[in-house]
């Protein structure tokens, strides 16, 4: 395949690597897309475990974005709540203190991107390697499944 800036990137989501950042997280990461000398931006599949979360975070000049595949959870961005659930899109604007928790009776699911990367890949894949399950993938197959 050519590696010029038009050519097509294209990644199997069951050969990534998932992450936790730190020990007793409950969201699982997997970087699908790395930034590189053409795009500086990562594609990420998020898996959140029923009532899990990520510690309240925030990006001084990127734009984070989750378009969630299955679940119920809540974003809090700021002074802001929003209920977020399969089929929706969220978007967090740069400097947000933000976080998402999973407030559904299974696990919520999303894939998500950070413009400009800013380091977030490497943050995530210098964490502790950790394993999906077949449920995690299922949710990738059934989207697919439902689309075509």
């Amino acid at each position: 395949m050519s590696n010029s800036l038009n050519a097509p990137l294209y990644f199997d989501v069951e050969s990534a690597q998932p992450y936790l950042i730190s020990a007793g997280d409950s969201v699982k990461l997997a970087v699908v897309h790395h930034p590189d000398s053409s795009y500086d931006v990562s594609v990420i599949y998020e898996v959140w475990e029923v009532g899990g979360s990520q510690p309240i975070n925030s990006h001084e000049r990127s734009i984070e974005t989750f378009w969630f595949l299955a679940g119920n959870g809540i974003a809090y961005s700021d002074d802001n709540v929003v209920e977020v659930a399969s089929g929706g899109f969220l978007v967090l604007p740069p400097k947000s203190k933000h976080r998402i928790v999973n407030t559904g009776k299974s696990r919520l699911y999303a894939i998500t991107t950070m413009s400009p990367d800013d380091g977030f890949a490497k943050l995530i894949t210098s964490g502790i390697p950790t394993t999906f399950d077949p449920e995690d993938f299922e949710v990738l197959h059934r989207v697919v499944t439902m689309s075509e």
